[in-house]
């Protein structure tokens, strides 16, 4: 089975470039330098300098004992939410604005969902010096407080998508606009694994550095480099794919997806794509999304910002469709119990994006000898607000599982 991407930026059906013409000359750049500027040695030199010095890199693979005790199983947390900056998303952010000032850019835009994306991009900008305009839905401005502060701080300027849901794919929508209208100076950080070609492989190629890790990481502690089980949230999937990235080939480890189901699958407030989506384009690519008969956008809902979105990347269409991947739909209530209850259980507390990987535990089958590990893709600085609506409910004498 063909896993990697095609020369024309297919994964089997998905992929592939739908871009407006204004848009062309600029994908068409990215398409035809990206890999030969990546793998140039000065490109390896300063991306991997700046993943270990400024980044922090490698993150620890970390014996969750209190969870493994808990779940009867060996459990390692791949600890993304120690990046700088809180999350995964300054892997591709490293690469990208390494990748746009080699093709002379000097001005970056970016959109945000859950707000990490954003931070990463206003960071690197702020590294560079170089101009950033990030687009973010207004309901995630509000949800997402703490992490447009942190933005506008580092120098970016937050503009608010008010159409649509006013969350992630609206984000996205102005984000291409100004790109249509900005063709020259300016270059796209696309955040998670979506978009036209090239850019799902290029996002996922700066991610796989997570993957990477973990095998010598795991051969230190277990003498193996595979665990039986790898387990990532997935909204767009950049984090999940950076995990997946060296195991794609093996499938004897298992691959589990899991993306949001909001108040239900079926309640019509969820984004349960791999249940609910169709095959479709957005933004630029084919893949699994969540429409009408017609072919109109269906608004998702998750009370997580980073996976309220009504598509998933290309590669997980994929993986998911063809069974490499298994997909698992966890509702809002139950990833708000797995934040509370992982937080108590390991002091660690996690992004409601993560959260949702880690409620996915209840919902697989395992053997008590497997290794699992689950990406820790952020931290939960940036969800407390949500958190603290919710904390009486949970406190320890009710969030006994």
């Amino acid at each position: 089975m063909q896993i990697s991407v095609d020369d024309r930026g297919y994964y089997g059906r998905f992929g592939g470039a739908y871009i407006p013409e204004m848009l062309y000359p600029n994908v068409e750049e990215l398409r035809d330098q990206y890999l030969s500027i990546i793998a140039t040695d000065d490109f390896q030199r300063d991306f991997h300098h700046l993943l270990r010095d400024y980044v922090g890199r490698p993150t620890p693979l970390y014996l969750a004992e209190r969870l493994s005790e808990h779940f009867g199983v060996t459990i390692y947390l791949k600890r993304e939410d120690l990046c700088h900056t809180g999350a995964h998303k300054i892997n591709n952010t490293i690469g990208q604005i390494l990748l746009a000032q080699r093709l002379g850019k000097k001005r970056i835009i970016a959109e945000t969902g859950a707000g990490q994306h954003g931070v990463a991009t206003a960071t690197v900008c702020a590294l560079m010096g170089l101009e950033c305009v990030v687009y973010m839905g207004s309901v995630d401005i509000q949800r997402q407080a703490p992490n447009v502060a942190r933005m506008r701080m580092l120098g970016a300027e937050v503009r608010p998508a008010t159409s649509g849901s006013q969350t992630l794919k609206d984000a996205t929508n102005e984000a291409i606009r100004d790109w249509i209208n900005n063709p020259v100076d300016t270059h796209y950080i696309i955040g998670s694994v979506v978009g036209p070609h090239p850019y799902p492989d290029m996002v996922a190629r700066f991610q796989s550095v997570i993957s990477a890790e973990m095998k010598t990481q795991l051969l230190e502690a277990t003498g193996k480099e595979d665990p039986q089980i790898i387990i990532a949230c997935v909204g767009g999937g950049s984090n999940a794919a950076g995990a997946y990235y060296h195991y794609l080939n093996q499938p004897e480890v298992r691959l589990i997806a899991v993306e949001a189901a909001g108040e239900g699958v079926h309640s019509g407030k969820s984004a349960a794509t791999s249940v609910l989506g169709t095959e479709g384009v957005i933004h630029g690519s084919r893949t699994l999304l969540m429409q009408t008969a017609d072919g109109q956008i269906v608004e998702p809902h998750s009370i997580s910002a980073g996976l309220d979105y009504p598509g998933i990347g290309p590669m997980h269409a994929h993986l998911i469709t063809t069974g490499r991947a298994e997909a698992v739909s966890i509702t809002d209530e139950d990833a708000m119990r797995s934040a509370f209850f992982v937080s108590r259980q390991e002091g660690i507390i996690p992004a409601l994006e993560t959260a949702h990987a880690f409620s996915a535990l209840d919902h697989i089958q395992y053997n008590s000898s497997d290794v699992i590990v689950i990406n820790l893709s952020g931290r939960g600085d940036k969800d407390l607000g949500t958190y603290i609506q919710h904390i009486d409910r949970f406190q320890p004498e009710n969030a006994i599982r």
